[in-house]
């Protein structure tokens, strides 16, 4: 968690001279705030340590020493440098070797300051107790004994447990060597917690007590406004004053904040090191009892004293995209107990901290939903899908070259340059990946538009909206001051710091799935009355949702059985998503806020993809519970490593796993029955289709068809007939994955993949061309007679939402991805398993792309004449 971190002044001697610096074994680590993030503020000195000019800032104060007694120890940063350029880089190797144990020193420093200022908040409480426990007593008290023990109860014991600490460690900081041990404190420190566990359940009855006594008495509330925090050595400002109801609160703060120390110090532990096994017990005795206040803690960390006695509580936040006047605008949304806020992240300044702008505002009781029929239409501008591949392309080349910077140079400032192109590229992809629609209106009529990636994520914040609605009943206007300190608030109130991006996990290459997850949805049960139900599911993929599976509709019915299973393909995912919908017949059903749709949504939930449960190969049961209402599901997931291979048949009477040749031949066909039939069904009665060939079909009617294609089945035609259409497009998809072989062959696979990286576009033509008609006879007619399908697709576009690059994308892999034993050639590349095959997956839909968008594709007079029968049988 990242929380108000001072900016530091810092001017090293060394920054003024020409001769080489001089770094010294103790360093003296002076910070102002209590609630550090420990990993920021490490990179930040080494930062600061590595700038060829002084970092200034005035809003706090930061000083370390620096002498010249050993330049000795830094020889190698002298001439013999010079090669590799900088002081960056000898410092980097440097780094490698005695990180770990300079880095505890430093942050243990820190530490030490953070202690002396949490006691001296501590402190500040004490001193207004005893009086005021000596007039307890008297004839005119002014709190009852009762009420001080409420108000400071474990105060005290908080102050001693700290004081300790804080008396211990110093020494040891002091006398500091590499040997030197604090395990034995933390792990104490840890031990007594339950002291804290006391205090945080006391709080909410602390507070109230206070606040009651303010109001009854007017000196007790002069003296709760105005307690003055001794100043510690290292801090400038001689008259802090805080509020009692502020200083109540530091405790709290500081329990929910106590692994993040435990953790840095792991990591700059060695593992020969006798203070790692205390430190682990340490940090597993903290964990453990954070997970059990956290849920009561979380609410009160997130809430901000409006007037006495009120509190607005954040509810949520997030990234989310404006549309204002037809352009995309990136936001940052704050959704607080009484209103809507929406902000702008200023763009930061050298030593500055977090900036909000407020953009706008409506208070709950008078937001309301909009419709396209309340407000005047808005065209939402949509992207171009190539575009949204292009940003993550480039997401991926990124995420590789940072990798490989990482097992190569590790110069800092490299992968700082990566990762911040890296954090553009993933805010791009955010900004022009929406595009459904979430309308809210002032009481006024003004509307504002939000875009969003899921239904899932639009029915959320009308639901957490409507429920706060509830017990909101007043209009109200913030002063300009009001609204300022509000805007000022949301640095620290945030959740949310970062894009939410998967692929901008540092450090962590596994993050999400990848490969195929199969999904059965049995059954559901708790409906009320009987309905048209029918589900949908969602997963995450770069950062937002895509929806790629539904049921069928399920008719007048309170415990619908659907038991359809799906295949979903998974890049990078960590999360399933379940909606249950109500399909309704026309709009007088609906509610007017929602009358633009013609199906409601009853109940949705998610669950979370954990990878070590999903890697066995049994299917996972599992219920999702939301509203009252279950649904059942089977789920199991194939890595793509297994997914990917291309497997011959055994069986070569079939047509699945069998080379295209040895059918063709056999059928005396120059394209597959199986490819003509499925074709034939889908431009009959699937042309209109929303989401052709990207929705998933019933897997158990795509095994159906597929066996009755492998056992030439004459009533193939008439089972066909009887099923969704999306079985038959998943049917036709599964035999060109599983051909032993791609379409575009093995040998010419790469050529292809050089071909449609050519920047000249007469070159490019030329070579895309000639490797086309190099394929095989019967890969070249059936690609051709394919490719005519997907143009017949796209040319409804306006209706299946299929575009010709969503046709690419679906396709391209298939009929091109190279068979198991050619990838294998590629395995010694440094980048990590999944970018690769991000980065080969987009090269596949480019190249299926190119070839359809040309306006036709000329053959030489030698091919012609067969082509004019290709399609015959």
């Amino acid at each position: 968690m990242i929380t108000n971190l001072q900016t530091f002044h810092c001017k090293p001697e060394w920054a003024n001279r020409t001769e080489k610096p001089c770094l010294r074994r103790s360093y003296c680590v002076v910070y102002n705030d209590d609630t550090i993030d420990w990993t920021t503020y490490t990179v930040l000195i080494w930062q600061l340590l590595l700038r060829e000019t002084p970092y200034n800032d005035t809003s706090g104060s930061y000083t370390f020493e620096l002498d010249q007694t050993e330049d000795q120890n830094l020889d190698s940063f002298s001439g013999d440098t010079q090669s590799n350029g900088s002081l960056e880089s000898a410092l980097s190797v440097d780094l490698d070797q005695e990180k770990g144990l300079e880095m505890r020193k430093w942050v243990l420093s820190g530490i030490l300051s953070s202690e002396e200022t949490y006691l001296s908040h501590l402190e500040a409480l004490l001193i207004p107790m005893k009086p005021l426990r000596a007039v307890a007593t008297t004839s005119q008290p002014m709190l009852t004994v009762q009420q001080i023990e409420t108000i400071f109860f474990k105060v005290p014991e908080l102050y001693e447990i700290h004081k300790e600490f804080y008396d211990a460690l110093l020494p040891r900081v002091q006398d500091w060597s590499q040997n030197q041990c604090v395990g034995d404190l933390f792990q104490k420190l840890a031990s007594q917690l339950g002291v804290y566990r006391a205090f945080v359940d006391n709080y909410k009855v602390a507070v109230e007590t206070a606040d009651k006594c303010c109001q009854a008495n007017a000196q007790f509330a002069q003296i709760s406004e105005s307690l003055k925090v001794k100043s510690t050595k290292d801090c400038k400002d001689q008259s802090a004053k805080y509020s009692l109801e502020t200083l109540l609160y530091k405790p709290v703060d500081r329990v929910t904040r106590s692994t993040l120390v435990l953790h840095d110090l792991l990591k700059h532990t060695p593992s020969s090191h006798p203070d790692l096994p205390l430190l682990q017990d340490a940090l597993r005795i903290s964990q453990n009892f954070l997970s059990s206040v956290n849920e009561e803690i979380t609410p009160r960390r997130q809430s901000m004293t409006i007037k006495k006695g009120e509190h607005r509580q954040l509810l949520r936040d997030r990234f989310m995209v404006e549309l204002v006047e037809g352009s995309r605008k990136l936001r940052h949304v704050f959704l607080f107990t009484d209103l809507l806020l929406c902000t702008k992240l200023k763009k930061q300044a050298l030593g500055k901290g977090q900036q909000y702008d407020c953009k706008w505002y409506i208070p709950l009781a008078d937001l309301t939903f909009q419709t396209l029929e309340d407000c005047e239409s808005t065209p939402i501008p949509l992207v171009q899908d190539e575009e949204i591949d292009a940003m993550k392309i480039k997401i991926s080349q990124i995420k590789n070259d940072i990798q490989r910077e990482k097992r190569t140079t590790k110069a800092p400032k490299v992968l700082e340059r990566l990762k911040k192109k890296l954090s553009e590229q993933e805010s791009m992809l955010l900004l022009m990946s929406p595009n459904i629609a979430f309308r809210v209106a002032n009481r006024n009529g003004k509307g504002f538009t939000f875009l969003i990636s899921s239904d899932y994520e639009r029915a959320e914040w009308r639901e957490i909206i409507r429920e706060q609605q509830k017990k909101c009943f007043k209009s109200f206007s913030l002063t300009s001051l009001e609204l300022q300190m509000l805007t000022n608030s949301c640095v620290k109130l945030q959740t949310v710091h970062t894009v939410p991006m998967t692929m901008s996990k540092e450090d962590d290459e596994s993050s999400g799935l990848y490969g195929f997850l199969n999904v059965i949805v049995h059954s559901a049960s708790g409906l009320k009355q009987s309905l048209n139900l029918y589900c949908s599911l969602e997963v995450d993929s770069f950062g937002y949702f895509v929806n790629k599976a539904k049921t069928r509709v399920h008719r007048d019915s309170t415990e619908p059985n659907w038991n359809e299973e799906f295949e979903i393909e998974l890049e990078g995912s960590q999360t399933l998503r379940l909606l249950c919908y109500e399909k309704c017949g026309t709009k007088s059903k609906l509610g007017k806020e929602d009358a633009e749709l013609t199906e409601r949504i009853i109940a949705k939930g998610q669950i979370k993809l954990d990878p070590q449960t999903l890697q066995n190969k049994d299917w996972q049961r599992t219920v999702i519970a939301m509203n009252g209402i279950e649904v059942k599901l089977s789920m199991k997931f194939t890595s793509r490593e297994f997914s990917l291979k291309r497997m011959p048949s055994r069986k070569q009477s079939g047509v699945f796993g069998v080379k295209i040749n040895v059918v063709t031949k056999r059928e005396r066909s120059k394209v597959p029955l199986i490819v003509r039939q499925c074709v034939e069904e889908i431009e009959r009665r699937g042309m209109e289709e929303v989401g052709i060939y990207r929705v998933s079909g019933v897997a158990t009617d795509i095994q159906s068809l597929k066996a009755a294609f492998d056992t030439n089945n004459k009533d193939v035609s008439l089972m066909m007939s009887d099923m969704d259409v999306n079985a038959i497009a998943g049917t036709l998809k599964l035999y060109f994955r599983e051909l032993p072989e791609p379409l575009f062959t093995d040998e010419l696979y790469p050529n292809f993949a050089g071909g449609i990286a050519l920047s000249d576009s007469v070159a490019k033509e030329s070579c895309m061309l000639n490797l086309l008609l190099s394929l095989p006879e019967p890969n070249l007619v059936t690609f051709l007679f394919i490719l005519d399908h997907l143009k017949r697709i796209a040319e409804n576009e306006s209706i299946n939402k299929m575009s010709l690059h969503n046709l690419a994308t679906v396709f391209g892999p298939t009929l091109l991805r190279p068979s198991e034993k050619d990838r294998k050639s590629n395995s010694s590349q440094p980048i990590s398993m999944n970018d690769c095959w991000s980065l080969e997956v987009m090269a596949q839909v480019q190249v299926l792309l190119y070839f359809l968008q040309l306006e036709s594709i000329p053959t030489p007079d030698s091919k012609r004449q067969s082509l004019l029968f290709s399609t015959e049988v």
